[in-house]
């Protein structure tokens, strides 16, 4: 695994041993990345939140390509080594925040995020509790733009935001979402 682009491209990132994470393949980040860049443009300036986080691959790319800040939340203690020592070896510590913490437990904003990476496991339906949860914390807003990565066999269900774009790569889905405007 590789970062694709930005001041890191080319790098290559650590991801925790076992079999208790699945990284998102560089074909899959890359399509992701794409799709997110023809509609924010850039990624300069963003604050971002990289969910069930693993390797940390989806956030370290967002930071290659000018965010911000990024929140990497991962509860596997392998997985939270692996984030730690991306993060060290692209002496980013100072961007990023790690949470070693189960999504569902995230507590309330102050104000939403611009990106919200979520890669759950597949077949738990964990994303889309999520993302409502998120929403009604206020981590995602009008603004917010949402990435969920789901097997490819699965149609995430969320009350709260409208499918913006999905496509399927490989085993997996992603789909872009927006928080659905208020009548």
């Amino acid at each position: 695994m590789r970062i694709i682009a930005g001041q890191w491209r080319g790098r290559k990132l650590n991801a925790p041993a076992g079999d208790t994470t699945r990284p998102t393949s560089d074909r899959t980040r890359e399509t992701l990345f794409s799709m997110l860049a023809s509609r924010l443009g850039d990624f300069e300036g963003l604050k971002v939140a990289d969910l069930f986080a693993g390797s940390g691959a989806l956030g370290l790319e967002a930071l290659s390509r000018g965010a911000a800040h990024c929140l990497f939340v991962e509860q596997d203690a392998a997985a939270i080594r692996a984030i730690r020592a991306n993060l060290a070896a692209f002496r980013a510590q100072g961007q990023a925040d790690v949470r070693a913490s189960s999504v569902l437990s995230l507590g309330p904003v102050k104000e939403p995020l611009d990106l919200v990476l979520l890669d759950p496991p597949y077949g738990t339906g964990a994303g889309a509790v999520a993302v409502d949860k998120l929403v009604r914390l206020g981590w995602i807003g009008a603004g917010t733009w949402v990435s969920l990565e789901t097997h490819a066999d699965e149609v995430p269900q969320i009350k709260a935001c409208e499918v913006e774009s999905e496509r399927k790569v490989g085993k997996a889905r992603l789909t872009l979402l927006r928080l659905k405007a208020k009548d």
